[in-house]
């Protein structure tokens, strides 16, 4: 049951990608100083490397100081964001580990249980194509390349506890 609601989330995340308005990398909101990460509380502006964002339709956004926490929100929107939903949702990016810039986060690759930890530790590190991730995963004792599609918020969970399986 759990993972078909997972699919249907993904599903919907994907069609409103389709139909939704989508900001440009370069005219995203940026954090404020004050912004908290809705999953852990932290302070997101500390972080830009790592950081990922929700764009709403209505121009709201919430940052996560990585995406980690941005898939942890993702399976659970409504425990994190009361009163949003992913159908509303314009927008979803993540920062892309070598060129630091704010890429599309259902076209990113992840490698995941690499010897660079996040903000939060064990982290999902966002790359822009599947050679950098191949690059990095050999580079820095990666365990996997993972797409958006398998970024569940059970491996985030696990990524919690260094497992990387």
């Amino acid at each position: 049951m759990r993972r078909r609601k997972l699919l249907l989330t993904l599903a919907a995340l994907t069609l409103g990608a389709a139909g939704g308005v989508f900001a440009a990398p370069d005219k995203l909101p940026k954090p404020s100083d004050r912004d908290l990460c809705p999953v852990c509380g932290m302070l997101v502006a500390k972080y830009p490397n790592w950081l990922a964002i929700v764009v709403y339709k209505d121009g709201h956004a919430h940052f996560f100081d990585g995406a980690k926490d941005l898939f942890k929100y993702l399976g659970n929107v409504p425990r994190y964001a009361p009163g949003h939903q992913l159908a509303d949702m314009a927008g979803i990016w993540v920062t892309e580990f070598y060129g630091l810039t704010r890429i599309d986060a259902r076209q990113a690759f992840y490698v995941v249980g690499s010897d660079t930890l996040g903000p939060m530790g064990h982290e999902f590190v966002p790359l822009a194509s599947r050679a950098d991730a191949e690059d990095f995963l050999k580079d820095h004792k990666g365990r996997r390349i993972i797409h958006f599609s398998q970024a569940t918020p059970e491996l985030a969970a696990r990524l919690d506890k260094g497992s990387f399986d």
